[in-house]
């Protein structure tokens, strides 16, 4: 509608389909937000803008109240109402940079096969779990997570990982990030921590470390997993913690040998130190059974983290800690003052998933999945560069020969062909410090582009002239 005669010119329209007033209150925020209503604008009376839109006098006069309590308008005893003159038009709406092209091909490693996600499973167990959920379950909770959910996973950790997990000392964690969070926190607490991390290893989890107030020290890493012999000597002398990936070391892939895992043990019971150990794919091993998990062998000296992150998918942000009983009470608090409580519904349906070996049989149907996918890597590749690490996991390395095409230079000949990888110097704690290779993830494209992203690696591997 033509709105003239009042001081301005301005076309309102009115969209009346949650109510006149709503309606008008709408283009009246819109005009001023947008300038065309300048602040300091006196608005026409009740009467004379109700005659022009044809609305009754009480449906602008309530829009007028609304928009004087909200601070868009200013109403003034004997001067009628103003546009608040604190009210600036808003900045234009900014275009977003363009982002980089997304990759035909991702093997980049991190994530599982999201395309296999139990959609059906999961809302099953979601119905099945809210049926019988008490109207508690929907308030403010244990920061320790939902008692379903922590009995369930004390039974599935015990049999399927080797845990010592008793439900009371099991808090449930937005995701792993938010479990390394904590833990650090809780360190932090007595003392600004020094912490021993893998290297390689994942540098967002170094940085997360450094976010809470610890100082990271690198623990190198071998054939034979983490090299504990350097524990307790030298710059290591004063560690707190120590972050270590014993059953599928990432990014190298290797498995932490026996005698290092009594020897980190034993360690920790003499430096009265932490162990935190990253379960981050300890179901998937392709070869033999998995290899359980150190904090079997010690219980008080190892923060145990495991996530359904890999198994389920990243998006359910549920990961688990069990913990030393010493820790259980600083983790808490310390949860509760971060976010108070993981979200209950995932952690309901997740639990009736588990207890209903619906979780077993995601876990062994993935498996199979991506045992197939690393036996067709390994075929793809064969004579072209060996490719390391134990039958296990999501991911594997591929070795660049020292003379040969860089890491770079392997990365862009990739991505010139759309092809997104990572190269292992970038896991290192000083980049350049160790020989070249690539981490391929096998477990993210969807199964129907995975072998046409294996033909491109192969073919980027045979265009740098990589010798066998």
């Amino acid at each position: 509608m033509d709105w003239a005669g009042f001081g301005v010119d301005l076309h309102l329209e009115l969209d009346a389909s949650g109510g006149r007033r709503a309606g008008l209150e709408r283009a009246l925020r819109a005009a001023i937000r947008d300038g065309r209503l300048p602040p300091s604008t006196r608005l026409p009376a009740t009467r004379a803008l109700a005659a022009e839109l044809g609305l009754a006098r009480g449906t602008v006069s309530a829009a007028y109240d609304q928009l004087v309590a909200e601070g868009w308008l200013v109403a003034r005893v004997g001067s009628g109402t103003e546009v608040s003159p604190l009210r600036q038009a808003g900045p234009p709406a900014a275009t977003p940079p363009p982002g980089p092209a997304a990759p035909r091909y991702d093997l980049r490693p991190g994530s599982p096969d999201v395309g296999a996600f139990p959609v059906t499973a999961w809302l099953r167990a979601t119905r099945r779990a809210l049926a019988v959920a008490p109207a508690s379950a929907y308030g403010y909770g244990d920061p320790r997570g939902r008692a379903e959910l922590r009995a369930a996973l004390a039974g599935y950790l015990g049999r399927a990982r080797g845990v010592l997990a008793d439900p009371e000392r099991i808090v449930v964690t937005s995701g792993y990030v938010q479990a390394l969070v904590l833990l650090t926190t809780v360190l932090a607490d007595a003392g600004a921590p020094t912490v021993a991390m893998e290297d390689p290893g994942l540098p967002f989890h170094r940085e997360v470390v450094r976010r809470q107030g610890g100082r990271v020290l690198p623990l190198p890493v071998d054939e034979g997993g983490a090299r504990t012999d350097l524990l307790g000597s030298g710059a290591l002398a004063e560690v707190a913690a120590v972050v270590v990936t014993p059953a599928h070391q990432y990014p190298t892939g290797v498995t932490l040998r026996p005698d290092r895992r009594h020897a980190l043990t034993g360690w920790a019971r003499d430096a009265a130190a932490l162990l935190v150990e990253d379960d981050y794919d300890g179901e998937f091993r392709y070869d033999r059974q998995p290899v359980g998990a150190v904090q079997g062998m010690a219980p008080e000296q190892v923060a145990y983290v495991g996530t359904a992150a890999k198994t389920l998918g990243p998006a359910l942000r549920l990961a688990w800690l069990v913990l030393p009983a010493r820790l259980v009470e600083p983790v808490v608090e310390a949860k509760r003052h971060l976010d108070v409580q993981t979200e209950v519904v995932g952690q309901l349906a997740l639990a009736d998933l588990i207890t209903s070996h619906g979780y077993d049989r995601q876990v062994r149907t993935v498996r199979r999945r991506y045992r197939q996918r690393r036996d067709l890597l390994l075929d793809r590749l064969a004579g072209l560069t060996p490719v390391g690490g134990v039958a296990a996991g999501l991911h594997a390395t591929v070795a660049l020969p020292p003379g040969g095409p860089t890491e770079a230079e392997v990365l862009a000949a990739a991505a010139a062909r759309g092809l997104a990888l990572t190269g292992l110097d970038a896991h290192r704690h000083r980049p350049g410090a160790g020989p070249p290779g690539l981490v391929v993830g096998y477990a993210t494209p969807p199964a129907h582009r995975y072998p046409a992203a294996l033909d491109e690696l192969a073919t980027v591997l045979r265009t740098v002239s990589i010798p066998p």
